[in-house]
């Protein structure tokens, strides 16, 4: 037992996902010197994966161009993801008055948005998985820039609704696929600071927009929400296209197969001989043949080839055959709920203030989302800084072997989503003091930081293969969720006071954060389970084993 993970039945088994990662640790067996290791303070760690040789490696690019690929998505998701989504969460008192229409038919404009961006996602995910993520990029952004173009120009609420819908397009890809090019391009020592950064962007950014979303309608009307919009998506469009190359490669993961290949031999020499000889030849395979680097017309072009020989219709079902790995299942479940609940209070943030005793105005809703802004960015600081070094340090105390699971650790603090939704509602149905109300609004953003950051890194690293259709399948989840919730989350509220729903959340929260326990104990097996078993590859979807 590896620090509380069980190890698999079957010792001599390779589990994928389990890796050597700290070498000065690790038995002599696992000695390489032909293994390519970090630098500086990481130079005893062993880069995994194994970087090739190929200078169009996407593990090879310079540090400051990986850097660069994921600021300009994290700006493509506060624009096309945090941005749309609650775009007009601060506004819909004002839309209702205007439209003449009850405000939970405002909130299901939102609905339909998030509806469109679950349904779309598997075919999303099958074209990138085949074609790549940068022509993915490229159309979500274009599909943000037609609909916001629409919704600048709408005057009615069915043209409100179209650009909503064709916003919906780009959601997708920059609440998924923008983890799965932190897979791509970072090695695993590094995922868990650049997943926390992702995780922030889509959990926090969208409440600072919301203020920013509330003092714009309130002091020039919710028009210009979509005519600000605009110019800031043209800029990342730009970017995206001059900067953002293709980040999926054809890896043949030479540390993964020598582990597996060691199994395999013969018993006539000793492990270290054979790991060793292996690995040389491997290395020395690979250098004989190292590609010309691209020029970047080449590199900077929409699509770069075919990345899969599957075809189109199994990949657009394999999202949700990955819901058949229970660890997966697990993931989807717990991050997209939790992200649900925070979501389900700025549902009805207007509902609940707007009207006496409180009297806020758009403006006034909309600063309230600075609690949730602040809480969440010191989770997610908190998540940032600990997570790869605390992960490090398990390795360490396990002989230099990494386990996924060590990412699990820090879901404790996920504990306060449950208290802090609890507290929301209590406060709220007593019209208690809004800046309590706003503490725990922000007290459930710093908790979700510790479940969505460590939970995403782990089906990263424990299921590198199916993480494109894992992430597709958490955004398919949780937007289901949110267009449910735009039909009664106000009414519920409206008619029961904010205790009862909030009170359901918050039990909801805690229990699914007790469960992690379980798949930190059992998830070693499982992985082992899941490698021998893997209904993608019976159904005939290839997946990577590669982490």
């Amino acid at each position: 037992m590896g620090l509380g993970v069980l190890e698999n039945r079957s010792h001599n088994q390779h589990v994928p996902g389990t890796v050597i990662l700290a070498e000065k640790e690790s038995n002599p067996v696992h000695n390489s010197g032909t293994a390519k290791h970090g630098t500086g303070k990481h130079k005893d760690i062993i880069l995994t994966p194994q970087p090739s040789n190929d200078p169009n490696d996407p593990l090879n690019w310079p540090y400051y161009k990986k850097v660069l690929v994921v600021l300009i998505l994290v700006y493509g998701s506060c624009l096309c993801a945090c941005s749309t989504g609650p775009l007009l969460n601060a506004s819909l008192f004002v839309l209702s008055q205007q439209f003449n229409r009850p405000i939970g038919d405002i909130t299901v404009l939102s609905g339909y948005q998030l509806l469109v961006a679950g349904a779309s996602g598997p075919f999303l995910s099958a074209f990138s998985r085949k074609y790549g993520k940068r022509p993915v990029f490229v159309f979500s952004s274009f599909a943000c820039l037609i609909g916001t173009i629409i919704g600048s120009a709408s005057n009615s609420y069915s043209t409100l609704l179209a650009a909503r819908v064709i916003q919906g397009l780009s959601l997708a890809a920059y609440e998924s696929l923008v983890f799965t090019v932190v897979g791509d391009i970072f090695f695993v020592h590094e995922r868990g600071f650049w997943t926390s950064v992702m995780a922030f962007t889509l959990t926090c950014v969208s409440n600072l927009s919301s203020v920013v979303a509330g003092k714009i309608t309130f002091s020039l009307g919710w028009h210009y929400l979509f005519h600000i919009l605009n110019a800031c998506l043209g800029l990342q469009i730009i970017l995206l296209l001059l900067f953002v190359p293709e980040t999926s490669y054809i890896r043949h993961d030479v540390f993964g197969q020598t582990q597996l290949e060691v199994e395999n031999r013969q018993d006539n020499a000793t492990p270290k001989e054979e790991t060793e000889a292996y690995r040389v030849e491997n290395v020395e395979m690979e250098s004989t043949n190292v590609p010309v680097k691209k020029s970047f017309l080449q590199e900077m072009a929409i699509f770069t080839g075919s990345y899969s020989d599957d075809r189109l219709i199994p990949l657009v079902i394999a999202p949700i055959v990955s819901c058949a790995n229970l660890a997966a299942l697990w993931t989807i479940v717990i991050t997209g709920t939790i992200t649900s609940f925070y979501v389900a209070v700025a549902y009805v943030i207007a509902q609940l203030f707007s009207p006496p005793p409180y009297l806020l105005s758009a403006a006034a809703v909309g600063y309230m989302s600075v609690g949730p802004f602040i809480g969440g960015a010191l989770g997610s600081i908190a998540v940032g800084l600990v997570m790869d070094p605390l992960t490090i340090w398990l390795t360490k105390k396990n002989n230099g072997v990494y386990e996924p699971e060590f990412r699990l650790v820090t879901c404790v603090f996920g504990l306060l989503c449950g208290a802090s939704l609890f507290g929301f509602g209590a406060v709220s149905q007593s019209q208690g003091n809004i800046y309590i109300i706003d503490f725990m609004w922000g007290l459930t953003l710093f908790g979700t930081a510790f479940i969505i950051g460590p939970c995403s890194t782990y089906a990263l690293d424990a299921f590198r293969g199916m993480s494109n259709e894992i992430f597709i399948a958490n955004v398919m989840f949780k937007n289901f969720l949110f267009y449910g919730y735009s039909y009664f989350v106000n009414n519920w509220t409206g008619s029961a006071g904010p205790v009862p729903p909030f009170f359901t959340f918050g039990g909801i929260s805690l229990g699914l954060v007790a469960t992690t326990a379980i798949v930190y104990v059992f998830g070693k097996r499982y992985r082992s389970f899941w490698h021998a078993h893997n209904i993608l590859d019976k159904a005939g979807i290839n997946t990577h084993p590669g982490i």
